[in-house]
């Protein structure tokens, strides 16, 4: 469910300080941008509760049931929907009962790498991930100019962090640079989700071939775009080490935004961004 702009955000009154000013301080309207939880429950039993911005839930689940592994076709999401029409913080799921079948012993182990403990060291940690994910295999080349472009214009497609200078953003673009998807939230995992979540539930995920986000790129983002087969991710910030290990792994291009100089840093298999011939 897509929600007014003016319903993701609330203003506060607040004092602002203006150093070196006749007048210190000034009292003015300023928007913040809201965080609810969000409740999912699969078979009627409760499964995850996660902090969002509100709006986009159903997307938002298929996204972040993709990403768990719960789901690895549209088809198996049986029924996703809101418990009632007037709780938008619940949303239901019902699963194919094959799928069901194949994922009981998950449900009780609840995702991959975000639950385990801190004692599991970094490398570890990427052998585990690299059992559950397969490499990728798409060998999808984009021009660089171009795909830098959409990093650098990423700003242009943010309007609730316009608002309020507090959400994360998430595009997805074909081949050709098409924009297929975009999602903006307090977090930068949900912003995900629900920008893959879109395209699942339309079944046009395979078209995917270029993330572009606006926060620095963790392992949990490379998990969730590796999941949806995603093979190239340009961000603002820059990766992790673990996530720069894995995407090495999986065979997937990170490459960020040097802010300094405006170059592009590419951190992984460089031959998907190739200049223009």
């Amino acid at each position: 469910m897509k929600r007014p702009l003016a319903l993701r955000s609330k203003s506060f009154e607040i004092i602002r300080w203006k150093k070196n000013s006749n007048k210190d301080f000034a009292s003015e309207a300023l928007a913040t941008i809201n965080e609810e939880p969000l409740s999912i429950r699969i078979e009627g039993s409760p499964y995850a509760v996660v902090m969002r911005t509100p709006g986009e839930e159903i997307a938002h689940v298929a996204g972040f049931f993709l990403a768990e592994g719960l789901v690895d076709r549209q088809e198996e999401l049986r029924n996703i929907g809101f418990c009632d029409g007037a709780d938008t913080n619940t949303v239901a799921v019902t699963l194919s009962e094959n799928r069901r079948r194949q994922v009981d012993a998950q449900l009780d182990r609840r995702g991959y790498i975000s639950q385990t403990s801190c004692g599991i060291c970094g490398k570890e940690v990427v052998a585990d991930l690299v059992q559950e994910i397969s490499p990728m295999e798409d060998e999808t080349v984009l021009p660089i100019e171009a795909a830098a472009q959409k990093l650098a214009s990423l700003s242009n497609l943010q309007p609730l962090r316009e608002k309020t200078r507090a959400a994360h953003a998430a595009v997805l673009y074909s081949a050709g640079l098409e924009q297929l998807a975009v999602a903006e939230d307090v977090g930068r995992h949900n912003a995900l989700d629900k920008a893959v979540g879109k395209l699942f539930l339309d079944d046009r995920l395979p078209e995917a071939k270029l993330l572009v986000l606006s926060s620095r790129v963790s392992y949990e983002l490379v998990q969730k775009a590796a999941r949806a087969r995603i093979p190239v991710i340009l961000a603002m910030s820059r990766p992790t080490a673990l996530a720069v290990s894995l995407a090495v792994k999986l065979n997937m291009t990170i490459a960020c935004h040097n802010s300094k100089d405006g170059t592009l840093l590419v951190y992984s298999h460089p031959r998907r961004l190739l200049p223009s011939q």
